[in-house]
């Protein structure tokens, strides 16, 4: 019910958007001229768009009303994801720590600084 309901939704969002889009700025509609009087004349689509915005718009309002209470209905306590809770490693105790005699020879690795 929920999905169909969001397809629904979709549908009038994208026949909404449409509708306003096909309404001229200055408040007239289509804009296409033909007969002075009738549906399709400059009154009557400007009637015919208003009319359908309102009524899509309305359409779109009760059905987000609607989606929040099914949401909200079908929703309930879930359980926490505790899959990437951080968790404590064991560390392995470090190696004894040897330190070398105060008149070892340097490595070899290593270049003095005096040369």
């Amino acid at each position: 019910m929920f999905h169909f309901l969001i397809v629904v939704q979709a549908i009038i969002a994208a026949s909404l958007v449409g509708v306003v889009l096909m309404q001229r700025s200055e408040g007239g509609g289509l804009g296409m001229g033909g007969s002075p009087s009738g549906l399709m004349s400059a009154r009557g689509a400007t009637d015919f768009l208003t009319r359908t915005t309102a009524i899509l718009a309305t359409m779109f309002i009760l059905l987000s009303i609607s989606l929040a209470f099914v949401a909200a209905k079908k929703g309930g306590t879930g359980e926490i994801d505790s899959s990437l809770q951080r968790t404590e490693v064991p560390t392995a105790p470090a190696a004894p720590v040897t330190t070398a005699p105060a008149n070892a020879a340097a490595p070899a690795t290593e270049v003095p600084l005096d040369k």
